[in-house]
């Protein structure tokens, strides 16, 4: 496979990750029908993948659930500081403000990671990054439609709001580093298994078996909503970020609300506003900027 091919591949795994993600409003509008909140589904979400990838884990791939305890702080960053610390950020923002409001701040993320990789991973900063940096937030600006209608914004919502951006982008910063000792599956066995601690204690646990007792086939769709959701976006993003720039894979995975607003659309008959087809060309001219050809692939 060439350099190109192999770039290309990384860039298919962020995309399908963040298409994958973008999808989660169709398991968590049905879900959210039984009574669970959405911290709870979280946490079930995180119960699933981690229950999922580990049996496969020790049926296929044992050898790669060995970890040196000293490293657990990078599984302790991408399941906690980055999974759970992101979940309570947004949902807590969304509690003070709107949905719009919280999904703008939350895809601040790249933002940070671009930051933070310029100091930690001495990522360079191309006029190419800046352009697809703000042509990405501002595509998620007009998705999500903020600016439609009354909305009231106090500095804690602001501050929540960075919070989930922040946290977010936490995992592409503690990925690297655990992809620096570990495979792909590795890291994201470990997040689950950590995020699975950090968001237990969301869950309803009587409500849990009331309703799985009333309705079996709803533990089939939790262990489906933490495989499609879950499983496969964040073992396709995590390989992604193994071959490509911290930043890039932030920005690149920006196609999550451009996703989630086609969801609405074609499965739930949500209106197509016109800011929404500006906001989808935008992310995909992001995109484009970010993939012409200005360097050399290094092989």
């Amino acid at each position: 496979m060439t350099g190109k091919e192999l770039k290309g591949k990384y860039y298919a795994c962020i995309i399908a990750a963040g298409s994958m993600w973008g999808c989660i409003g169709i398991f968590i509008r049905h879900l959210g029908g039984y009574g669970f909140s959405s911290l709870a589904l979280t946490a079930l979400r995180a119960m699933g993948a981690a229950l999922i990838l580990t049996i496969y884990m020790l049926a296929k791939h044992r050898e790669k659930l060995r970890i040196k305890l000293r490293d657990s702080w990078c599984f302790a960053g991408t399941g906690i500081l980055s999974l759970t610390f992101f979940n309570i950020c947004y949902f807590t923002t969304i509690r003070r403000t709107s949905l719009a409001v919280a999904s703008v701040l939350l895809y601040t993320a790249p933002m940070f990671v671009m930051l933070l990789s310029l100091f930690l991973f001495h990522e360079t900063m191309t006029w190419r990054k800046g352009a697809a940096l703000l042509m990405a937030f501002a595509g998620c600006v007009l998705v999500t439609g903020i600016g439609r209608g009354d909305m009231s914004l106090s500095l804690s919502a602001v501050l929540t709001g960075l919070g989930a951006g922040l946290g977010y982008g936490l995992y592409s910063i503690f990925g690297i580093y655990g992809l620096r000792r570990y495979d792909s599956m590795t890291v994201t066995v470990y997040t689950f298994l950590f995020a699975t601690i950090g968001t237990a204690w969301f869950v309803d646990y009587g409500l849990l078996v009331e309703v799985v007792a009333a309705h079996p086939l709803v533990a089939v769709e939790l262990l489906a909503f933490g495989f499609f959701t879950n499983v496969l976006p964040y073992l396709l993003y995590t390989k992604g970020l193994s071959g490509m720039e911290a930043g890039k894979a932030s920005i690149t995975a920006s196609v999550e609300p451009v996703v989630a607003s086609l969801v609405g659309i074609f499965c739930f008959g949500e209106s197509v506003r016109i800011s929404v087809i500006a906001g989808v060309l935008m992310v995909l001219g992001a995109l484009v900027v970010l993939n012409v050809k200005s360097e050399k692939v290094e092989i």
